[in-house]
């Protein structure tokens, strides 16, 4: 995988998710978190260092030392692996591990989402669950996701190849600057088969953090796998 959140990227990601929920994501994984939680792609801490704030064992794992040092800047007090969320283990286990934010979908292949589901289920203590938040695949081959006055975001997607690109234009400092991150897009039935692959089966699935009900109308979905 590529570092797509590297240098300026990882300076800005704090401001440019302010707006983003916090206190509903915290209230969903808590009553999951009571042995422990690891978040996948854990980034600049935007979830793990609240939730840690609320008495949770909190780790990551993420592929970004630029994002990993905004957190360590929050905090020393959360262990965090460098590397691939897909192969890189922590030698623990946990009753949650969770990935947010269409990070799942930053792997690019089938196989890498399928061993990140694997690698999820090792991490997790007998009952224990995975939490996903992602994105519901849109059949529209562009699609304006985001227009502002500092801020235009387009996705891009060839549905054959179940691949899409987010084109984010960003105004900094008076000047445009363009970053488009490659993802792959999958249906909710295909996870559930990434998750029963891995020994997990569905246990819930949301439309949002707030447990609204999944429907043909839902364009994303959190949604929870449970280890026997």
């Amino acid at each position: 995988m590529k570092d797509w959140f590297a240098g300026s990227v990882a300076e800005r990601y704090d401001a440019d998710t302010a707006d983003m929920p916090v206190e509903p994501v915290l209230d969903f994984l808590l009553p999951f978190a009571s042995g422990g939680a690891l978040e996948l792609a854990i980034g600049t801490g935007r979830i793990a260092v609240p939730l840690a704030e609320r008495g949770v064992r909190v780790a990551g794992i993420d592929l970004s030392p630029d994002m990993v040092a905004q957190l360590r800047a929050k905090t020393a007090e959360i262990p965090v692996e460098i590397g691939d969320y897909a192969a890189t283990r922590i030698d623990a286990r946990f009753s949650l591990v969770f990935i947010v934010f269409n990070s799942i979908s930053n792997q690019t292949t089938q196989e890498g989402q399928i061993a990140t589901f694997a690698n999820a289920a090792g991490h997790l203590e007998p009952g224990g669950c995975f939490v996903v938040e992602v994105g519901v695949p849109n059949t529209a081959r562009l699609e304006v996701f985001d227009l502002s006055e500092s801020h235009v975001g387009i996705d891009e997607y060839e549905p054959a190849t179940q691949h899409f690109v987010s084109h984010h234009f960003n105004l900094v400092d008076g000047h445009w600057q363009r970053l488009s991150i490659p993802f792959r897009s999958v249906s909710p039935g295909e996870f559930d088969l990434m998750a029963r692959l891995a020994g997990m089966e569905l246990r819930e699935r949301w439309t949002d953090w707030d447990r609204s009900p999944f429907t043909a109308e839902s364009t994303r979905h959190v949604s929870v796998w449970e280890k026997p």
